[in-house]
């Protein structure tokens, strides 16, 4: 038997409505318009501009990409939402000193957050930056630090911090006696895939600058696998399965633990599926791996990190999610499947709710987040999933990558944010970048 949520509210098993509700804003008044620019007009970017532009306080000033032919086609969706008429900009340091800025978007590949999101920062515009906070750990940090030198509001695209099925099932989770005692967290992506063949390195798209695409990272040959939308799985600019989806679940043990960080990491992985990677003048293929576990050692409990991009999600009854292990059963935190707790006693019912989405068809809830970034704001007040959450969630991604990168497993120093005594781990915290571009030292 299943408990539904309305039978769940009158059981009493939740704590008070504004317990762990998270705050969005209510009745705002939509008299201010804020400039806003958006730099990396993909889809996911319009998706973002799309929701601010339903909230009604934002007028779109500035467009930037470095593909001209994706900027007009963003500037043409944008005329069906608005009469707003952007200035279009191939190079975010010529927006920023062109165009008084008051809301930066930030929809690039994971290798530009830090840079972008600083500039923003310095020229004195609130951030709506993607997950994860950035490609290395310290150019994370330097956002965190550049939000409180600035004092202004950063926030991050982790939009399961204010899904009502997360708030509620965190309500559930942070209830004492629901769970009893967690021992471990199990957190997990599965797809589908194969062997991957290489693909024909080509010339850029007209008018591209694929220089400026790869920025502070490698140059590579211009590939379609990587643009646009496949950079996620390429090293040099995104760190795989882990960098990406893992953020948003390693984000939800962060909230259960209160931001509790590991002691211990290790990770372990590759390509028998994919194949090795192949970066030749003539092809490449992507190098993240097609599988990974992560094992995350905190003091009072163990959590794990697992992905397969080969086997499908046809023999998981939840393919996407958090699992927790508790004294008294094991809660799941799902996406489209919602949550719910499955009793150690099996004559007891168990307890579900069903998700609910600002988006149907995507199963996001990046409205309520952008209503609380404005609400963030106006009041002061800390958005739901500022800086320095974005930062822990995306630490542990990274954390992940490092000791997968090494081979083996790494210590963590999370308040001094080192690896102690470790100077070849320490170097990865880090990357050198290419050409003019300067890490952050912020």
């Amino acid at each position: 038997m299943t408990l539904h949520r309305r039978d769940f509210l009158k059981s009493g098993l939740v704590l008070g409505a504004g317990a762990f509700a998270a705050p969005y804003v209510l009745g705002a008044d939509k008299s201010r318009k804020y400039r806003t620019a958006l730099i990396g007009t993909g889809w996911w970017g319009m998706n973002i501009l799309s929701e601010a532009m339903q909230a009604g306080q934002s007028k779109v000033v500035a467009l930037c990409d470095v593909d001209p032919n994706q900027l007009a086609v963003a500037a043409d969706e944008l005329g069906g939402m608005s009469s707003d008429t952007p200035n279009k900009y191939g190079d975010f340091r010529e927006m920023f000193d062109k165009e008084q800025i008051e809301i930066a978007i930030i929809a690039t590949p994971d290798h530009w957050h830090a840079l972008q999101s600083i500039a923003a920062l310095k020229h004195g515009a609130h951030v709506f930056i993607e997950k994860p906070t950035g490609h290395t750990i310290q150019e994370s940090r330097s956002i965190v630090n550049a939000a409180h030198n600035a004092d202004r509001i950063v926030q991050v695209g982790l939009h399961r911090r204010i899904g009502p099925h997360h708030v509620s099932g965190m309500e559930f989770l942070k209830t004492p006696g629901n769970l009893g005692k967690v021992g471990m967290v199990k957190m997990f992506v599965h797809g589908s895939g194969g062997h991957e063949a290489p693909s024909a390195n080509a010339e850029p798209p007209s008018g591209m600058n694929w220089d400026m695409y790869c920025g502070p990272a490698p140059l590579r040959p211009y590939n379609r696998k990587i643009h646009p939308g496949g950079f996620r799985n390429f090293l040099d600019f995104a760190n795989g399965q882990l960098g990406d989806w893992g953020v948003h679940w390693l984000d939800q043990l962060l909230w259960w633990s209160d931001g509790q960080s590991p002691r211990k990491i290790y990770s372990t992985g590759g390509r028998p599926i994919a194949g090795e990677p192949i970066l030749t003048e003539k092809e490449q293929t992507s190098d993240a791996p097609d599988h990974q576990v992560a094992v995350y050692e905190f003091e009072n409990f163990t959590a794990t990190w697992e992905h397969q991009r080969f086997g499908g999600t046809g023999a998981d009854q939840h393919p996407f999610g958090c699992y927790f292990y508790g004294e008294n059963g094991v809660f799941h935190m799902g996406w489209r499947d919602g949550w719910t707790f499955y009793p150690r006693d099996g004559k007891k019912a168990k307890v579900h709710q069903d998700p609910k989405f600002d988006n149907i068809p995507d199963g996001h809830n990046v409205t309520m987040l952008w209503r609380n970034f404005l609400d963030a704001i106006e009041s002061g007040k800390k958005p739901v999933a500022d800086a320095e959450i974005g930062h822990r969630a995306t630490t542990l991604s990274l954390l992940g990558m490092l000791s997968y990168k090494l081979g083996r497993s790494i210590e963590w120093d999370g308040t001094n944010e080192q690896i102690p005594g470790d100077a070849e781990a320490n170097k990865l915290l880090r990357r050198d970048y290419r050409g003019e571009w300067v890490y952050p030292t912020v």
